[in-house]
């Protein structure tokens, strides 16, 4: 994946005890992500590529890349099916 991805700009995000809070008020969802994904849509502030993301994740969790590389994907498809996620204009 090379495309650019972003946080929707009506979500928002709030941390809690190493959890997070996902808000999207154009759909008035709301649902929580673990560490994983809290540092994920934390990074999506500005836009990032998928190799950046598993980077980060690499950063702040001990795994192996394969892993960081699976939780990501798997977290990013969640989160556009949510539209919480979109691919940055460029």
């Amino acid at each position: 994946m090379s495309e650019r991805l972003r946080r929707h700009p009506d979500m928002r995000l709030t941390a809690l005890a190493g959890e997070g809070v996902v808000l999207h008020l154009g759909s008035r969802r709301y649902f929580t992500v673990n560490e994983t994904g809290l540092v994920i849509l934390t990074e999506l502030e500005n836009p990032r590529t998928f190799d950046e993301l598993v980077s980060a994740v690499l950063e702040e969790f001990e795994v192996e890349r394969h892993e960081a590389e699976a939780t990501t994907r798997a977290f990013l498809t969640q989160c556009r099916d949510a539209a919480v996620v979109l691919e940055a204009a460029e």
